[in-house]
């Protein structure tokens, strides 16, 4: 295969959202967490479901790019299942290249579930361990996206390390997942290293950098960039978002809602796939930093994290609609 502007690589997931009434959100002071609870051994009474298809990091990232007006492919694995078939059905509608999908046989499509109460989810978690490989491609690939994958893929990691070298190239976007934090910043150091472009939220930041008291974001910034990558992108919930090339260090805030949040899947990758994808397209950081926020505002007023993704027309009317407070400020 050749000629790829925008490579995803990252697990897969059909995802059933189960909109939860009968619950309610407790304190652990403790823990210094917020517990969802429900009555133990009971029926609990649910409002409704949507099943949602072909969703995850990477392929949240690819369907963002595709509607962006980016020509995007994705490198994921589904099983010989009837939900493999809806995710590949799925990313062909959206116009996601797939011919470098795997089916791989013997293994079952990752299947999570979303707990949703409010406008806040919590997510049931459980990856296939897939037979991780590397893609084979003519050409380098423009930009290559790498997010979440399961807890068997640091020899895949690994490879991927040797194929970024093969191909100098390559621009790298790493939005670590769950179980990539977990591996640690030291197994994972030389894709750290070879990051052109970093995302994560700010308690991912304090988990990566081991970190959990530090909460200046202009530290987290510079601790996370030390790691090597050359711009570090943080986000702090309605704070907005951080960024540091080395030089300067802005902030975007958050672009205004046009109603309240229905529900926050997809918020965070709806961001960074956005923001990677202007870069991808030829806008500064400046620009591409704006873009950003428009996307994540849109996704959380839809369930799930791709039906709210904008098309570049649209986003492009919000962000000459703007109003004056919507810009960049430099830390100091």
């Amino acid at each position: 295969m050749s000629h790829i502007e925008f490579l995803a690589i990252g697990d897969i997931v059909t995802e059933p959202f189960i909109h939860l009434t009968d619950a309610h959100v407790a304190e652990n002071i403790k823990a210094e967490t917020k517990e969802l609870c429900m009555r133990f051994g009971d029926k609990i009474p649910y409002e409704y479901a949507i099943h949602a298809v072909a969703v995850g990091n990477a392929s949240n990232a690819a369907v963002s790019a595709s509607r962006l007006g980016l020509p995007a492919t994705l490198r994921s694995y589904v099983g010989e299942d009837r939900y493999g078939e809806e995710c590949l059905e799925t990313l062909e509608k959206e116009g996601v290249d797939t011919s470098l999908m795997v089916t791989e046989k013997g293994k079952i499509t990752n299947h999570h579930f979303v707990l949703w109460y409010g406008s806040e989810r919590t997510i049931l978690v459980k990856h296939e361990e897939f037979s991780y490989t590397i893609p084979e491609v003519s050409e380098s690939p423009k930009w290559v996206y790498l997010s979440s994958l399961a807890e068997n893929s640091l020899p895949y990691h690994e490879a991927l390390v040797a194929f970024l070298a093969e191909h100098p190239d390559t621009k790298l976007v790493f939005q670590p997942g769950t179980f990539q934090m977990k591996l640690g910043k030291e197994a994972l150091a030389p894709l750290y290293a070879r990051s052109d472009l970093f995302f994560s939220n700010k308690e991912e930041a304090q988990r990566i950098l081991d970190l959990p008291d530090e909460h200046d974001m202009s530290a987290l910034l510079e601790h996370m960039r030390a790691l090597g990558p050359k711009v570090v992108v943080i986000t702090d919930g309605r704070e907005g978002a951080y960024s540091y090339d080395g030089i300067k260090k802005l902030h975007v805030p958050m672009y205004p809602d046009q109603r309240a949040p229905f529900e926050r899947t997809g918020a965070g990758d709806a961001f960074a796939s956005t923001v990677a994808v202007a870069l991808a397209l030829g806008k500064p950081l400046e620009e591409a930093l704006l873009w950003g926020p428009i996307n994540s505002m849109a996704v959380v007023q839809e369930v799930g994290a791709q039906k709210g993704l904008l098309t570049r027309e649209v986003l492009e009317k919000y962000l000459a609609d703007a109003p004056p407070e919507y810009k960049l400020t430099e830390l100091t």
